[in-house]
This record gives structure tokens, sequence and C-alpha cells, in this order.
């Protein structure tokens, strides 16, 4: 005996959002990430080849070429954790759910922080000079604290999505290095 009815396909997400709609989401978590991105290179691209080559750096400063294909593997990394989250976002009034706002919540404040830290960092010191460096650092710094309380947050929700953001919070860390040689040794120009 057949049945013209093809079998359902199964949720991809434990409200049931079918795959196809959840695929959807994924593109939309990777093209705000690619849209913080691109506000970031647009404060950079002037500036990079400007005040920045004349800057002093820290000896562990890496070349210009590497930020670029390192941010991008972070962005698609950033996305699909968050992504990862939001199909763990359960059934409406479940703890779960709640949780899973609270997780994506965390990591918009996170994603907001990167996105200003850029035009402040780059953007800004043609017109405050080092004073930016100085306003850039606590910026990243608060960004370290709030990648920190996403990855905490996530773990709640889906500890793949919190192991993901490792190299994420490590590079953010690392610039927060980068960010602080910078603010001292060009605290004088």
């Amino acid at each position: 005996m057949s049945s013209s009815a093809a079998a359902p396909l199964p949720s991809a997400s434990r409200d049931g959002t079918p795959p196809l709609a959840a695929a959807g989401v994924l593109v939309v978590f990777l093209a705000i990430s690619f849209a913080v991105a691109a506000v970031g290179s647009l404060a950079t691209l002037e500036n990079v080849q400007g005040w920045y080559a004349d800057a002093d750096k820290a000896f562990w400063n890496p070349p210009n070429a590497v930020f670029g294909p390192v941010w991008t593997v972070l962005y698609t990394l950033m996305s699909v954790c968050a992504w990862l989250v939001w199909l763990r976002r359960g059934a409406v009034g479940s703890g779960e759910r709640r949780d899973a706002r609270r997780a994506l919540g965390a990591y918009v404040v996170q994603l907001v922080l990167n996105a200003v830290w850029t035009p402040v960092f780059f953007g800004l010191y043609p017109l405050a000079g080092p004073a930016a460096l100085w306003i850039g650092l606590a910026i990243i710094v608060a960004l370290d604290a709030a990648v920190l309380v996403t990855m905490l947050r996530f773990w709640r929700v889906r500890r793949l999505a919190a192991v993901l953001l490792i190299p994420y919070w490590a590079w953010v860390l690392y610039a927060t290095t980068l960010n602080a040689a910078l603010a001292v040794l060009n605290r004088s120009q």
C-alpha cells in the first residue's frame, strides 16, 4: 500500500521549526555578523595605512594580512554558535526558552561592543589621538567580559556553542593586549 503523502521532514529545532527555516535563520546570523565586519572594515581601511601604519606596536603584533582571515573564521563561528543556541530555544514558557533568550541577549551585547570597538579604535584616532586608543581599550575590556558572559550563558543551553566561542574569546583577549600596547606605546603622540 502506498501513500501519496511524503513523510514530514524532521524539525531542526526544539520548537518544531522546519529545517529550511532554521537554515534561513543561520543565514540571518551570518549576515548580521558580516555586517558588523563590514562596518569595522570601513573604519579600518582608511586608517590602517594612515596613523596605524606609523604607530608604535608591540613586538607580538601580527602582520595586517592576518586580521582579515582570522576575523572571517571567527565571525562565521560566532554565527554558528548563536544559531546552535537559537535551535535549542525550546517551547514557549519553558526554562530552556528563557535560558536561550538570555544567552542570545548576551550574544547581542558582545556583538554590539564588537561593532563599536573598531570604529572607535581606528576611526576616532585621527580626531582624538591617543585618547581613542584608551577609549578603545575600555570597550575591548568590556567586550572580553561580554564574550565570557556569552560563553557561560551558551554553556547552559548548548555546550558545543560555548566551546566553539573559545577561539573568539582567545582572539579578543589577544587583541586586548595589542590595544593596550598601542595605547601605552603611543600615549604621547
